[in-house]
């Protein structure tokens, strides 16, 4: 059996768990510029607190401990440590040079935890979704409000970026390819672009989830595209989900998901923050509150994948599997 027709048959049965946040648990060990530059790049001329995936290379255990916190939890789907991934983030810590090591080393990390706790319970396998992040460069937005016209990035850079990327993520062992907090969905079109490349050149079928991020308010992405006009721009594609994540809370996420829900064949995925951020930029919502909110998720069947962004934690994922332990998945829409 195929990993897509496994996660298939999962999904088709149960609500899968996928983990929180990990930004927030590495700020729970307060690391240093050094504990960030570890042994090997303790001479390096560039500051590099704030790079977390570099933790992968320099701090693997702490990494590790946070994925094992997550499967605990009881997540069936944990994300690697490549939120920044690529070579056009990593151009702010100078370590372009670096990306593919970064991400191998990262899938190579949580595989190994999943494959432990699998082997300990067949009956809950456990699988890795490379973590494919938005870059800090759009391609449909200038940076200049007085250039209009003027772009920092080209499809085609981003298309490179991405796929050096994604193949050093399924050589370290990922099972899924996940292109997540989508702000402009013509960056995530190159991001797909490049995975199809790949599953062309080595004739692999590679589940693919989506997630995209509704800004504020408007319920629109920041380069505006509506929850309905993101779901179209990509459901040419042949995706195992698509969703949402970060920026609003789970109550405020519930209308964009309806939508969705109500007009995709996807299987569908939702990990929002844990509320909206207070005046010190904190998520304050307690497990127990999220979970409370979720339940209208589950009531109303809307979902298939549930996990956390923002603020969430090992507690915050418990609580949530709890929650959706014995409720239905949303049916596909025919």
């Amino acid at each position: 059996m195929t990993t897509t027709q496994q996660l298939t048959e999962l999904l088709n049965r149960k609500i899968l768990i996928l983990d929180g946040a990990m930004g927030t648990m590495i700020q729970r060990y307060q690391l240093t510029e050094e504990d960030y530059r570890g042994e090997r790049f303790k001479d390096y001329p560039h500051f590099l607190k704030g790079n977390n995936d570099l933790l992968s290379i320099t701090q693997p255990q702490i990494i590790e401990a946070i994925h094992k916190e997550y499967l605990e939890a009881g997540a069936d789907i944990i994300e690697t440590n490549t939120f920044s991934g690529t070579t056009i983030a990593m151009a702010d810590y100078h370590m372009e040079d670096l990306v593919y090591e970064l991400n191998y080393q990262s899938a190579k990390i949580a595989k190994k935890i999943c494959d432990e706790f699998t082997k300990s319970n067949p009956e809950k396998p456990r699988f890795v979704a490379g973590s494919i992040g938005p870059t800090n460069k759009t391609a449909s937005l200038s940076p200049d409000v007085n250039d209009p016209g003027y772009r920092a990035i080209t499809f085609d850079e981003l298309r490179v970026a991405y796929k050096q990327q994604a193949e050093a993520l399924l050589d370290g062992g990922a099972d899924i390819l996940l292109v997540e907090t989508i702000f402009d969905t013509l960056n995530a079109k190159a991001a797909l672009f490049a995975i199809d490349e790949i599953q062309e050149e080595k004739n692999i079928q590679i589940p693919i989830m989506v997630s995209g991020t509704i800004t504020d308010a408007s319920g629109r992405t920041l380069s505006g595209q509506t929850a309905e006009a993101f779901l179209i721009s990509i459901s040419h594609l042949n995706l195992l989900s698509v969703g949402f994540n970060c920026a609003l809370g789970a109550k405020q996420l519930t209308p964009y998901l309806e939508t969705i829900a109500n007009k995709s064949d996807f299987y569908i995925s939702a990990y929002p923050n844990a509320g909206l951020p207070n005046a010190f930029g904190q998520y304050d919502e307690t497990p127990e509150i999220m979970a409370e909110q979720i339940r209208e998720y589950t009531d109303k069947k809307l979902i298939n994948i549930i996990g956390g962004c923002c603020g969430t934690t090992p507690a915050h994922i418990k609580a949530m599997a709890e929650l959706v332990e014995n409720c239905e998945p949303r049916e596909l829409v025919s």
